[in-house]
């Protein structure tokens, strides 16, 4: 009997996969395996590029005289601590009784050259192959994934890009990196003390420590320049504060002892014109009064959830990555490497699932209220022609939310995962309420011909 075999990205998802399938067979050395299905995984990269010393043994000298580097034909290899599970997956997959190979590496990119990089080593020809596109690790969502697989041609140009990013990455980093160490590597270990150094390049780290090295310029060249601001206290019992502002009939309206419209270059000119309003009555010259809405933010992607994190609870953006990927494996929370911030028309038709799922499952006192107010004031679910659903607007996943499922591991969650996730149903859940409503009020105040104005703005 011909069997299927599923590749997954790590050996945590293989289980789900398995629970969903209703997998019981043996658990062997590496997968699982029953009458029908085998279950395999990768450790994360099995295969990598090669250096340059094993094209040639004489570039692993560096040498300006060897440089660029640009190989006609790409060498790959399996790296030495995961060669045993490599081993494990090359059996499986040329077992002649394995006629469908089902691709459930992780959704996107880099999931994807995993598994590719596994077929080329591995020589695996003669099988058909299927490619598992998931949004989250729920139980339905694998289902659906596993039964609309399509054929891994279709995804053809996702691979073509993930090998031509790694390229890119490795003739920069292999090329730059070498260059620089042979001329500046001496000169830059003497500035800071050491016998020799390496100076790494590549695609990303170095734009970024640009942008690093540039705004640490521009801090280091800051000239501080105090300047005064008047603020006028006005009222009886009832007091409120107005900044002062020059206009055209003021008699500072051009003057040089100015540094901005509404300061001063020096304190002692400052207090000298407050002195001039002594003992005159100052009058309110105009009220206006006005009202606004404010819609939800979007919803989160990758970028947003890290910023968001690294303001509230002062973590690095890899480390909101791995938290946001320990939820999306325990079923919390859809893929998290995403760009967009917004949900597919076909996922926010049956938005109330994810929804009903919150308020079922998620027993966060404070999220409940929100939920709550959303039923008794009855709250729209139909979000399609928001600007919260455009299929224009995601690529290979939309914005991460909740899934509404998997609140058995909730509770086995660390106190951060828990914080991170409550954020994650917050900004969900907003995108279901209706806009906030401001009352702005301005005040002008004038003493002769010069002006205080104030604003205030409340939420209705």
């Amino acid at each position: 009997m011909a069997k299927k075999i599923l590749i997954t990205e790590k050996p945590s998802v293989a289980r789900e996969f398995a629970k969903v399938l209703g997998i019981n067979g043996a658990n062997r050395n590496g997968y699982l395996e029953s009458e029908e299905w085998i279950i395999t995984w990768c450790v994360g990269h099995l295969v990598t590029m090669s250096y340059p010393e094993k094209y040639d043994e004489k570039l692993k000298f560096w040498r300006l005289d060897t440089l660029p580097f640009l190989p006609k034909e790409y060498k790959y290899e399996v790296i030495p601590n995961v060669e045993k599970q490599f081993n494990i997956i090359k059996e499986l997959l040329l077992r002649e009784d394995i006629d469908t190979i089902y691709v459930s590496t992780d959704s996107g990119r880099e999931g994807e050259y995993i598994y590719r990089l596994v077929e080329q080593e591995t020589g695996v020809k003669g099988k058909q192959r299927k490619r598992v596109w998931i949004d989250s690790q729920t139980e339905e969502e694998i289902k659906r994934g596993i039964k609309e697989a399509k054929d891994l041609e279709e995804y053809n140009s996702l691979s073509d890009s993930a090998y031509l990013r790694a390229k890119e990455d490795y003739l920069i980093g292999i090329n730059f990196s070498r260059l620089l160490s042979i001329i500046y590597g001496r000169r830059v270990a003497k500035e800071i003390n050491e016998e020799k150094i390496s100076i790494s390049v590549g695609r990303v780290m170095t734009c970024v420590l640009g942008m690093v090295v540039s705004r640490e310029r521009e801090i280091r060249n800051f000239v501080k320049i105090p300047y005064y601001k008047i603020i006028g206290e006005f009222g009886e019992e009832k007091t409120f504060k107005a900044e002062w502002k020059v206009n055209e009939k003021s008699v500072m309206y051009n003057s040089p002892k100015l540094y901005n419209d509404s300061g001063f270059k020096k304190e002692n000119e400052a207090k000298e014109f407050i002195n001039t309003f002594q003992g005159k009555i100052a009058k309110i010259l105009e009220v206006k009064k006005s009202k606004s809405k404010e819609n939800p933010p979007l919803l989160f992607n990758l970028a947003e959830i890290q910023n968001e994190c690294t303001k509230k609870f002062k973590i690095k953006p890899d480390e909101t990555l791995a938290v946001i990927q320990e939820l999306y494996e325990k079923k919390l929370v859809t893929y998290p490497r995403t760009d967009a911030r917004v949900l597919s028309t076909a996922v926010a038709k049956v938005i109330t699932k994810n929804l009903n799922g919150i308020a079922k499952g998620f027993k966060d006192e404070e999220v409940q209220t929100y939920i709550k107010q959303m039923a008794e004031e009855k709250y729209s679910t139909d979000i399609v022609k928001t600007k919260y659903v455009n299929d224009s607007k995601i690529t290979d996943h939309y914005a991460i939310i909740p899934t509404g499922e998997g609140y058995e591991n909730y509770e086995k969650l660390g106190d951060l995962q828990k914080q991170v996730y409550k954020i994650i149903v917050k900004r969900f859940l907003s995108i279901f309420y209706p806009p906030a409503e401001f009352n702005k009020v301005s005040v002008t105040v004038q003493i002769e011909n010069e002006e205080f104005n104030t604003s205030r703005k409340n939420l209705y």
